[in-house]
């Protein structure tokens, strides 16, 4: 038999109870409590790495708008910063996923 305890004398009770035998008080009923979706740090981190990558390749490539006062090697160029690029885009997605409560 499950059996739950008295907020006000501590005393334990059965399930089904509504008043306590010790002290008489109402025992009140359990609330359940659901969480909220997440999600939201998810979207927040994967469109800050999207601003990240398209940033840093804005001003990074060859030719760009501003120059700048050091060499950047062609891989950082051509595959870690659209990766990063990516990566937010994926980070977005799946916070949205969980935000809808698929994950």
């Amino acid at each position: 038999m499950a059996r739950k305890q008295c907020a006000y004398c501590g005393t334990f009770v059965g399930e089904d109870v509504k008043r306590c035998p010790s002290c008489r008080e109402e025992i009140p009923e359990r609330l359940e409590i659901h969480k909220a979706p997440q999600g939201g740090a998810e979207i927040r981190r994967g469109l800050l790495y999207m601003l990240l990558g398209a940033t840093l390749y804005f001003f990074a490539k060859p030719g760009g708008p501003v120059p700048i006062p050091f060499q950047v090697p062609e891989m950082v160029t051509t595959y870690l910063l659209p990766l990063l690029f990516i990566l937010g885009v994926c980070f977005a997605f799946y916070g949205g996923l969980r935000r809808m409560g698929l994950f």
